[in-house]
Order: C-alpha cells, then structure tokens, then sequence
C-alpha cells in the first residue's frame, strides 16, 4: 500500500494538555502538505485552527475527553461550539460507566443528541475498547449503528491500550454497513497502519505516520 493511500486516512492528531499554539500550527502544516483526513486537535485551538487553514484541511475536534463522564447537555453545547467554531469533525467518548452499568438508552440518546448537534458533520464514536469486555464492544456496535453515527472508534490514546487488531477485526463483524471504523491509538508504524486498514479501518488517528513518512523524505528516501 502505497504512503498516499495510508495518508487520506489519517487523523493527524495532537492532544496533549500541554500543546501549545506552534505546535498544533505544525499539525496543521503537515496535515495540508501531506494530504490527511484532518487535524484532530483540542477544541480551544478550533477556531484559530479553522482560519488558519482556511479550508484546505478539515478540523477534527474531541468531546467530553478523555474519561466521557460529563453530563449529555455539556456534550451537547461542546459539540454546538464546536461546529461554530469550524470544526467539521467530532470525536466525542462515551460514558463508559453508562456502559458498565448497561444504561444502554442513555448511551444511545446522548450519541443521537450530539450527533444532531453535529448538524450534517461527521460524528465518531469513541467507545475506549481497552476498558471493555467483547460483550460490551459488541453491544457499542449495535447502539452506534443505531444512533446513526458516522464511525465507531476505538480508543482516546489516554487510557491503558490503544486500538488492536482485535479490536478493528471485532468491529468490523459487528456494526452495520453505514459504520465506519477508526482506529487510534498504539499505531507504530506503516506496517501497523496498513494491517488496520486491511482489518476495515478506513480512519486512523495517529501522529506517527507522518512523523515517520517526514523522517524518510530527510534522510532521502
């Protein structure tokens, strides 16, 4: 597979708490030149990020992260925000103890909730597979496909494990054929990125990729 196809694919993504201005502009430097998906970056920067682009990369932003434990109207109005703010994606995290507990209408009204606030935006739902048992990825894979959501998505990158192959393969199986599958977290190399899109991902939220692809053009191949 070729680094152009890989590259369509990828969420270029910085979220640390501490990123600063320079930085996430690096993102979106690299995200232009290279041809990503998005920028996935922290809601604060979404509105300069927007402009600054100005249309040539679309802005992805994350809701109720990392731990998705924030009530649906605070969702909501991030998500709301957001999308005024010029983001053309949203990554929003489940509540994962609503999962735990089987709260399943409440995961499903606070998805539909958000993806309506999305207002005709993408919609990726993340559902943090390393805190879940196969029955509970299964069930997120049912109530996804039944909210309406664009993409079902593994993992934050800020618990204990990122996405697997498993985990894709599982995913795949399960949600409906209107789900799309994004992959985050733990994706170390090319090989990895194209094992994933092999296995069904057809987004992948790293910055690796294309450190390791910018690495390669500077010494030369």
């Amino acid at each position: 597979m070729d680094r152009e196809k890989i590259l369509k694919v990828v969420d270029h993504t910085l979220l640390g708490q501490a990123s600063t201005w320079s930085e996430i502009k690096q993102i979106l430097d690299d995200g232009m030149k290279y041809g990503a998906a998005s920028a996935c970056i922290p809601p604060s920067f979404v509105k300069r990020a927007a402009e600054y682009v100005n249309g040539k990369l679309p802005i992805c932003t994350v809701i109720g992260f990392p731990n998705g434990y924030n009530t649906t109207p605070v969702k909501v109005f991030e998500t709301e925000d957001a999308i005024k703010n010029g983001a053309q994606e949203i990554d929003m995290v489940i509540n994962v103890g609503d999962l735990k507990d089987k709260n399943y209408d409440a995961i499903l009204n606070e998805i539909k909730a958000i993806h309506k606030a999305c207002n005709g935006h993408i919609l990726k739902v993340i559902i943090e597979t390393c805190l879940l048992t196969e029955e509970e990825k299964i069930k997120m894979c049912e109530i996804v496909t039944e909210a309406g959501a664009e993409y079902i998505k593994t993992s934050t990158g800020f618990s204990t494990g990122g996405a697997t192959f498993d985990d894709v393969a599982l995913m795949k199986k399960h949600v409906g054929k209107n789900v799309k599958i994004k992959a985050a977290g733990g994706i170390l190399s090319l090989d990895d990125a194209e094992k994933f899109m092999e296995l069904g991902a057809e987004r992948l939220g790293t910055s690796r990729i294309v450190k390791i692809i910018k690495g390669e053009e500077a010494k030369g191949y």
